[in-house]
């Protein structure tokens, strides 16, 4: 090998030694992103993900979510004049016109339509600043602390602003409300009379997206919210202010599922482990997972479990009945626990049985 050529291979060996390894594996064109494990919470990736920024339509999850929990999707909306001259993107709604808060709720994911985030603002809150009133108290709610809605479109306002690190928070809470999923993820539909595509291009691109939402105005650049599920895992990525959106989601997700592959450590209703009883006819009873847990492990990081009882088990014992925890561990950091049930009724020993009901009647 040539004496430059060596040279300049050294150096890069020299660098990539010294550099982060997450900085390596993944970046964005993003002024701030994160990559999050829905189900744990876990940070995968992040940069910048606490800068206060504009976050234009992605606005619109909040909207989706609080009218979906507020209102019903049967109610039927009457449009209002405010509504129908709202600038921007549109489902092109007129005055007067009748439509179900399940149709605005397409137009608002699809379409991005600001006129319907004002109609269901107005049907839903009473008014635009009611209805921002909403929003604000369930991002208080989700502990999106960093985080001010204005209004219900995102159009460029003072005191309208949130951070990747919250709407990420957000997504995670859109991705457990059916309604909202079921919306997000449609590609195409047809209802009360219109054809609605959804401009969310991730849905074809990315394989396993499951929506969440586009936005763009002139001062908050692109920034897109989004969601997708591969072998049962689910990741939300944000990236705000970035023109090369498509092409960075798909990266983060590509970047996550093969680093941070989530393992399942306990299903809900599932055997998980076993504990010793006394004065049972049975040594041992099953004990059964109340809740479902997986944690994303990377290469190198070890995820164990260990099981605490309440107290030590004594027959009889009642299916169903909670009598601890499961603790899981990562690297030796507790990461999360579940309740444990007893998986099958314990009756106690004869001998036991019987002493017990001579003492209940006073024979000893």
């Amino acid at each position: 090998m040539p004496k430059r050529l060596c040279c300049w291979a050294f150096s890069l060996l020299i660098l990539y030694s010294i550099l982060p390894c997450q900085a390596l594996a993944v970046s964005t064109s993003a002024t701030s992103a994160i990559l999050v494990d829905a189900d744990s919470g876990r940070v995968l990736y992040e940069q910048n993900a606490d800068k206060r920024m504009l976050i234009a339509s992605t606005t619109k999850i909040m909207t989706a979510l609080v009218a979906i929990r507020k209102g019903d999707p049967s109610d039927v909306v009457t449009v209002k004049r405010e509504a129908a001259l709202t600038e921007g993107s549109s489902m092109y709604l007129k005055e007067g016109e009748q439509l179900t808060l399940e149709t605005l709720l397409y137009g608002l994911m699809l379409c991005s339509g600001n006129d319907a985030a004002v109609a269901i603002a107005d049907h839903v809150g009473g008014s635009q600043a009611g209805f921002a009133a909403m929003m604000n108290e369930t991002a208080r709610e989700l502990g999106m602390d960093s985080s001010s809605f204005a209004n219900p479109n995102g159009l460029d306002a003072e005191g309208h602003y949130s951070t990747a690190r919250d709407m990420a928070v957000l997504a995670r809470a859109a991705m457990e409300n059916e309604t909202l999923v079921r919306i997000a993820s449609t590609r195409t539909i047809t209802i009360g009379g219109r054809t609605m595509s959804n401009h969310n291009k991730l849905l074809s691109y990315q394989t396993g997206c499951i929506g969440l939402k586009t936005g763009y105005t002139r001062a908050a650049g692109r920034t897109l919210v989004s969601c997708a599920e591969r072998n049962g895992q689910r990741l939300v990525a944000v990236t705000l202010q970035d023109g090369n959106d498509w092409a960075d989601h798909q990266a983060l997700y590509e970047y996550g599922f093969s680093t941070y592959p989530a393992q399942r450590m306990a299903s809900l209703g599932k055997v998980f482990g076993s504990a010793e009883v006394q004065g049972g006819l049975s040594d041992t009873v099953p004990l059964v997972a109340a809740e479902s847990f997986a944690w994303p492990v990377a290469e190198g990081e070890t995820l164990q479990s260990r099981i605490e009882l309440d107290k030590p088990l004594t027959a009889p014992l009642t299916a169903g009945t909670p009598v601890g925890q499961a603790v899981f561990t990562l690297n030796g950091r507790e990461v999360g626990r579940i309740g444990l049930l007893c998986g099958a009724p314990v009756m106690p020993k004869v001998e036991d049985a019987f002493r017990s009901l001579k003492l209940g009647i006073g024979m000893e």
